[in-house]
């Protein structure tokens, strides 16, 4: 019988289900007190001050927007090599998305490349950590620094990792999570900014809320009573639950242990995989430790043609490999919209002509892990 293995997948045990099975039993369901036990456990395991829970990663990219104020005119920097939601959440805000390339030998926007794409009406840069692996924030954050301009890291693959000893959550002026069930931990679907800016914070606590403020010492005019409360921002509900909190607290218990594991199964494919004359790895480099959300496999030139075959193959073996990411500039809406073409950026597409995303998660076999590499080298033969 053909296997079934997807290229990422949760991992949920009793404790998990008996934490949510005590909240349904308690009497909050909502906004009660597992949100802010929740946000207050990743603000202390990124070791910042503060943390704000979202009911996704992209809810949370946007409130990220929102908080750094961008809006009509404003220009915000980023890498094409992501999903649509890293550049998605400028527009949301009346601004507009500028890709500047990634680097040649790894996935990560290129600092030399932000430099050229600054300009007057440039507000903010938003890095994208691919698989796990931190983006280059030493130099980042020295070009934001220079120029003024707040940076937002999109970490949705790096709960985690960590950057020159530093945790990802540590390095920007916000930081932004994602907890869908193939990241580093689940609340089912989820998001989290966190940040050391006490501004930011209470923008963000607006922006999921309606840009509701029921706190006495944010109002802008007098409390009429106990039940006042204040819309002061155009916001959105885009809040997280306590039967998704009470879960993402349960996860984050797990999350050393999942690293550890995903770790290992990275370490295994690339001791695999170097020896192989069809396809390359990313290598690790130093000062980063990468989360290995994904395990992206880069096809050599002579098997570059033979990628969607190489797809399809696998696929009917049951091995449920994915693509990360289709560049955003080459989707209809931001040719169209934006006036980018294919070509524009040469090394996010050829990273996405070579790349294939293996099967990575926590509680893989080892049987599993056996049978897609057995399956890679058949299939690869096929095409040599």
């Amino acid at each position: 019988m053909t296997q079934k293995i997807t290229y990422g997948k949760q991992y949920i045990d009793r404790a998990d289900i008996q934490a949510v099975i005590n909240v349904l039993k308690s009497d909050y369901i909502t906004q009660g007190p597992c949100v802010e036990n929740f946000e207050k456990a990743i603000a202390n395991y990124c070791q910042v001050k503060y943390a704000v829970s979202f009911s996704s990663g992209t809810a949370a990219l946007h409130g990220a927007c929102f908080a750094a104020g961008i809006s009509l005119g404003d220009e915000v920097i980023t890498t094409p090599l992501t999903f649509v939601a890293s550049a998605n959440c400028v527009l949301y805000c009346d601004g507009k998305p500028v890709f500047a390339d990634t680097k040649k030998d790894l996935p990560v926007i290129d600092p030399s490349e932000i430099k050229k794409k600054i300009t007057s009406k440039t507000k903010a840069i938003i890095s994208v950590d691919y698989s796990g692996f931190p983006a280059d924030y030493d130099e980042i954050n020295k070009i934001a620094k220079k120029n003024k301009l707040i940076v937002i890291a999109d970490a949705a693959h790096s709960l985690g990792a960590s950057y020159k000893t530093k945790k990802v959550g540590l390095l920007t002026d916000m930081t932004v999570f994602s907890f869908h069930p193939v990241k580093s931990i689940t609340t089912g679907e989820g998001g989290m900014v966190v940040t050391d800016s006490e501004q930011f914070f209470h923008r963000l606590q607006l922006f999921r809320t309606h840009g509701i403020t029921k706190d006495p010492k944010q109002f802008q005019k007098k409390s009429q009573g106990p039940w006042y409360y204040e819309m002061q921002e155009l916001g959105f509900n885009y809040r997280l639950n306590d039967i998704q909190a009470v879960l993402g607290i349960s996860q984050l218990a797990k999350l050393n242990r999942f690293i550890t594991k995903r770790c290992q199964i990275a370490q295994f494919y690339l001791q695999t995989f170097n020896k192989s004359d069809g396809i390359d790895c990313l290598q690790l480099s130093p000062g980063r430790k990468s989360a290995w959300h994904i395990f992206p496999i880069l096809l050599k030139e002579k098997l570059i043609k033979y990628k969607k075959d190489i797809v399809k193959d696998l696929h009917k073996q049951g091995i449920y490999v994915q693509v990360h990411y289709i560049p955003v500039h080459l989707h209809p809406y931001y040719q169209k919209n934006l006036g980018y073409q294919k070509g524009d950026f040469p090394h996010s597409e050829a990273f996405y002509e070579r790349e294939i995303s293996l099967p990575i998660y926590p509680y893989i076999t080892v049987q599993e892990i056996n049978y897609i590499v057995n399956n890679i080298n058949k299939i690869l033969i096929k095409y040599s």
